[in-house]
């Protein structure tokens, strides 16, 4: 699989709509941009929690939605169908798991491990999704799953270990 092209600095910091689908400049990081995406999805989805349970469901899926959007039109104008350092995916994928766990640095540290692992690892259906789609939404809908399955898994972990 060839790399994706070094895309500069420059390019990314100086366009809104690349900055945010870069994360704010983190997927610019030269190794694990994915990971450095991630990270910000720590702060995000503490302000979405701050929206109380409906306020952070609206608010993820208008950030799923924006995704869309902002990693098609990044990723049309730099060539490159969903490019590593597009991490957006990624920020609102881990929002998209922590969105029904317990706001305690415990759970939100076992989502972010198994959030990467999905990520990184793309067992099936999220290597079908990313295999079978394409642009913004292809970009964006791998890393929601991803999401989904964390917080799917952590919460029967939690209710299999704690609420007995």
């Amino acid at each position: 699989m060839p790399s994706a092209p070094r895309i500069p600095p420059t390019v990314v910091l100086r366009d809104p709509g690349h900055l945010l689908a870069f994360g704010l400049g983190l997927g610019l990081a030269p190794v694990a941009p994915g990971t450095f995406g991630t990270l910000l999805g720590i702060p995000v989805a503490l302000g979405l929690a701050w929206l109380g349970q409906i306020g952070a469901i609206v608010g993820t899926v208008f950030l799923f939605g924006a995704g869309v959007f902002l990693c098609d039109r990044s990723a049309r104008r730099l060539g490159v169908d969903d490019h590593p350092g597009i991490v957006w995916d990624e920020v609102v994928g881990y929002a998209i798991a922590v969105l029904f766990l317990p706001q305690d640095w415990q759970w939100w540290l076992a989502a972010f491990v198994l959030f990467r692992a999905l990520d990184i690892l793309k067992p099936w259906p999220i290597r079908e999704i990313d295999h079978s789609l394409r642009g913004g939404l292809g970009t964006m809908l791998d890393d929601a799953v991803a999401g989904l399955f964390t917080g799917l898994a952590l919460s029967l972990a939690r209710f299999v270990l704690l609420d007995r």
